[in-house]
């Protein structure tokens, strides 16, 4: 079990995992298809982050914004290198729909990209139980990005 806080962004170890997340999404997506937020677009006052910590060392992030019309969106999942597939980013997923819940929120959307770098999120999201769904809030479907939700009143848990 990793150790999930609500993060500041202030952490160094914070910082460069987001920093990585935002260089992989420019490396893998065209430049305008690049929807994931920067430090200022997380300090946002409708988003909330948490990380996910074994002892000491960050092991993933991930945030949740409020698009306040009952939904929430998934925001900048990364799992620090070394971490993959060892629970860090599927325990925040499950903090991430909880506090939409405790938020009133019923539903939960996502967008993310298109090809092989994606598979291991996709992964994880469908295995939650995320569905593929049409573009959401101010996005525009193309051939580089996908849109899943998850809907949070028929009492998933």
């Amino acid at each position: 079990m990793f150790t999930i806080r609500e993060d500041d962004l202030g952490g160094e170890q914070t910082r460069r995992l987001l920093a990585l997340h935002l260089a992989g999404m420019q490396a893998n997506s065209p430049a305008e298809s690049v929807f994931a937020l920067d430090l200022s677009g997380l300090q946002d006052p409708r988003v909330t982050v948490w990380s996910a910590w074994d002892g000491d060392t960050i092991a993933s992030i991930g945030a949740l914004k409020a698009l306040g019309d009952g939904t929430g969106e998934v925001k900048s999942m990364r799992t620090a290198p070394g971490f993959e597939r060892r629970g860090a980013a599927a325990q925040l997923l499950e903090t991430i729909i909880e506090a939409a819940k405790a938020q009133g929120m019923t539903r939960l959307s996502l967008e993310t990209g298109s090809g092989s770098s994606f598979e291991p999120a996709l992964a994880l999201y469908r295995k939650r139980g995320f569905e593929s769904c049409g573009a959401f809030s101010d996005y525009v479907a193309s051939e580089f990005n996908q849109f899943f939700c998850l809907e949070l009143d028929r009492g998933e848990v």
